[in-house]
């Protein structure tokens, strides 16, 4: 009983020192010895990463509380925290496409601090070279996150769609409800300019005619003369009010309407209103997007229904008569517009850790970027289909548009942490 007194104090000493000197990383000093990765990555005593050669032990934290993210590395003789200047340390984070951050450490107070942000995401493989009171020192670790890789296949068959960041216009929309309508002082009557009596009528409801082209044959009842009356414009015949050898006399024989060009009346509510502006340009669809069309706003009413809806017009072409009148359409006017040098599709943006990201693609390996957003109404406005980034992305990288929520869920899957 007594030596096992004795022995206890001796266990302790050596059960600290194993956990003191257990590697997070390959290293090898000056000698070239390698250390062993252990099965759980060992946290130093500020709890960052724990690397060791020999009796020298390297602690690499991220410290991001109530400053942008930095690294702090703190040095050991054992246990022991070694308070020197004598070291020259260098890490270098390489990550997915190429890009390579290369981070110098000062002292300040009990530890060294890097020269650099840590850029998010906080995913690299770590290359550590350090030479501390004349020896040399060095380690590779991974530290990943946000990351996982996807099989060509599985792209395929999730329909996974990709596009690459670049500049563009990015356009605010504001999307209403509708219905065409004929212009005003759109409709014809085709009336008998004396009596007369009607000998044929040559068009149809529902003819398309011409401006100058005969609409229907009369005969003078005075003269017994034989005339022709043309069409004024251009337009479909709506009405036929006339009968083979009914007597007229001046009355409207038949009804036209001119549906080259149609109104558009659109319904909006008060927050739309505030937006639109006489010669914005409205894109108009049916419900089904078979066909589209753009117009010109030229109405926006003065005052509110009683439900507080306004009305707001705009005109589009009809040339090919596919606009009918009374048919329900869907229309988005454009409120604002620019040029960008950087824009990604709205349908990619995910939430990771409470940011808006998106995910890269390097290969088969999809990495989660953290993104800015211009703080414009154009980029800000949920109807726009692109968005300006400030930051977070490079320009041509290749980046998930559909779909995207699938990669999220796999990383997520995969156990995704913020650990350093």
């Amino acid at each position: 009983m007594k030596n096992t007194k004795k022995l206890l104090p001796l266990l302790f000493i050596l059960t600290f020192s194993q956990l003191l000197m257990a590697g997070g990383g390959h290293g090898h000093g000056g000698d070239g010895h390698d250390d062993h990765k252990e099965e759980e990555e060992a946290k130093g005593p500020n709890g960052g990463k724990w690397l060791t050669h020999d009796h020298f032990g390297l602690e690499v934290v991220i410290f991001e509380q109530g400053i942008p993210p930095e690294m702090r590395l703190f040095l050991y003789d054992e246990h022991e925290p070694i308070v020197t200047k004598d070291a020259d340390i260098t890490v270098t984070l390489d990550r997915l496409g190429g890009e390579k951050d290369v981070i110098k450490f000062t002292p300040e107070k009990n530890y060294w601090v890097g020269d650099a942000v840590i850029r998010e995401p906080h995913s690299y493989d770590v290359t550590i070279n350090a030479k501390v009171n004349g020896k040399a020192y060095e380690w590779h670790y991974d530290s990943h996150e946000g990351r996982t890789e996807i099989s060509d296949r599985y792209i395929e068959k999730a329909e996974i769609k990709l596009e690459k960041a670049s500049g563009g216009l990015v356009t605010a929309k504001e999307t209403l409800y509708g219905i065409i309508a004929p212009k005003q002082k759109s409709h014809e009557g085709i009336s008998a300019p004396f009596p007369s009596i009607v000998k044929a009528i040559v068009v149809a409801e529902g003819d398309q005619i011409t401006q100058g082209q005969v609409v229907i044959t009369l005969q003078n009842t005075e003269s017994q003369q034989t005339y022709s009356v043309r069409a004024p414009k251009s337009g479909v015949v709506t009405n036929i009010n006339a009968l083979i050898g009914q007597k007229v006399d001046q009355q409207v024989l038949i009804e036209m309407m001119d549906l080259s060009s149609v109104w558009v009346e659109l319904s909006a509510f008060p927050e739309a209103i505030e937006q639109l502006r006489k010669g914005q340009t409205v894109e108009v669809y049916d419900l089904h997007k078979h066909e589209k069309v753009q117009g010109d706003l030229i109405y926006i009413a003065p005052v509110m229904t009683g439900g507080h809806i306004a009305r707001a017009r705009a005109v589009i072409d009809n040339s090919d008569g596919h606009w009918r009148v009374g048919m329900h359409i869907k229309a988005d006017v454009i409120t604002a517009q620019k040029h960008v040098p950087l824009r990604i599709k709205r349908s990619a943006i995910q939430s990771f850790r409470g940011m808006p990201v998106v995910f890269a693609k390097f290969g088969n390996t999809f990495e989660v970027r953290m993104i800015e957003i211009a703080n414009d109404s154009s980029s800000q406005n949920p109807g726009s289909e692109y968005v300006e980034v400030t930051g977070g992305i490079k320009p041509g990288t290749e980046y998930v548009t559909e779909n995207s929520y699938l990669i999220k869920a796999d990383i997520l899957k995969s156990g995704a942490s913020h650990a350093h």
